[in-house]
């Protein structure tokens, strides 16, 4: 079979690795920024204990790009009267890593061709199917009717001397439309950046944070990320040769903005489903079901229609969720920071 594999995040690059593996199929990759400027606008953070198994099936060894291995996340929610409104999360995997590079190893001796995004005819003329993992841009497949995206940017950064946190820092936006982040590399390197879905607080945070601490600016990325469950970002498909896989279709954990892991997984389970789209379909909506819910507590907050008390039931289900997949998740969970964390 002939496949093609648009988008060379980390579901695109999984799929390259696995797919090329079979030798019954001619795979192709395209990616449309150019080699020497690929880069994502994530901040490279995730859960060790997960990607290890992941990355060993692509026949790596995870620990090799880990840059920081996380003990500490400062949640800062703003003040609220003399209430402290700071959590203190303990994390139990959760670590930055060079994702770049992995992305380069995963696809080593794959073929890709980088600073072209084709045209979805070309690709059809050629190809007996077409593997959307273009993330946000979702560019060959139709746009969902009811989506949610926060935009975002991103700087790396190299301090000279003491940084700013020796940890991984969170500072939450009011109504939970967003958080600045900041998380360390190493050598004094860090990423830093914010999103926000009322366009708001990002720049305006993240250019102060600039000011206050004073670095070395590498590199600036940005571009959106789709908080839409895959239950919100149908159809998965053309009802042709195109299906999506990753971020594309929503496998973006709304309440932390974190794609890495789930779209492994959505890539794991096309390869798994690859001459089934229904199979695939069914898995994806069952495997990411609690997204949707979580998808809902972040709409009825950004709308202002959250109540902590007509609402506990959904608070609880979300817990229950994270604290039974503390490993998954990389951090200690606790009933009442979640709580907090509604109240803002």
């Amino acid at each position: 079979m002939k496949i093609a594999v648009v988008g060379m995040g980390v579901a695109g690059a999984y799929l390259m690795n696995g797919l090329s593996n079979d030798h019954d199929n001619y795979v192709k990759g395209f990616e449309r920024m150019p080699i020497e400027d690929h880069d994502a606008v994530c901040a490279w953070a995730t859960c060790e204990n997960i990607m290890e198994d992941l990355i060993k099936e692509c026949g790596l060894e995870f620990n090799d790009y880990i840059l920081h291995e996380g003990k500490n996340m400062k949640v800062d929610m703003g003040q609220s009267g003399k209430e402290d409104n700071t959590i203190n999360v303990g994390l139990k995997g959760m670590v930055t890593y060079d994702k770049i590079r992995l992305i380069k190893d995963m696809t080593r001796g794959t073929n890709i061709q980088f600073g072209i995004i084709p045209k979805k005819e070309n690709l059809e003329s050629e190809f007996d199917l077409i593997i959307d993992a273009t993330g946000f841009h979702r560019n060959y497949l139709p746009r969902p009717q009811n989506e949610m995206w926060i935009p975002c940017i991103q700087y790396k950064v190299k301090y000279q001397g003491k940084t700013p946190f020796d940890d991984f820092y969170l500072k939450a936006f009011p109504s939970m439309k967003g958080y600045f982040w900041y998380f360390p590399l190493e050598n004094g390197y860090a990423h830093i950046g914010a999103g926000d879905y009322e366009r708001k607080n990002n720049n305006v945070f993240v250019d102060e944070f600039l000011k206050k601490h004073k670095c070395e600016v590498i590199k600036k990325v940005g571009r959106p990320v789709r908080i839409s469950p895959p239950k919100n970002s149908e159809p998965f498909t053309d009802g042709r040769k195109t299906i999506g896989v990753g971020e594309s279709i929503g496998t973006v954990y709304p309440l932390l903005g974190e794609g890495i892991i789930p779209s492994t997984w959505c890539a794991q389970l096309f390869i798994k489903h690859i001459n089934d789209f229904n199979a695939y379909r069914r898995e994806v909506l069952k495997k990411f079901q609690i997204y949707a819910l979580v998808f809902k507590f972040i709409q009825m907050k950004i709308n202002g229609k959250f109540n902590i008390f007509k609402n506990a039931a959904e608070v609880l289900k979300i817990y229950n969720h994270m604290k039974n997949e503390e490993k998954r998740y990389g951090m200690e969970v606790k009933l009442k920071d979640l709580i907090k964390v509604s109240r803002i």
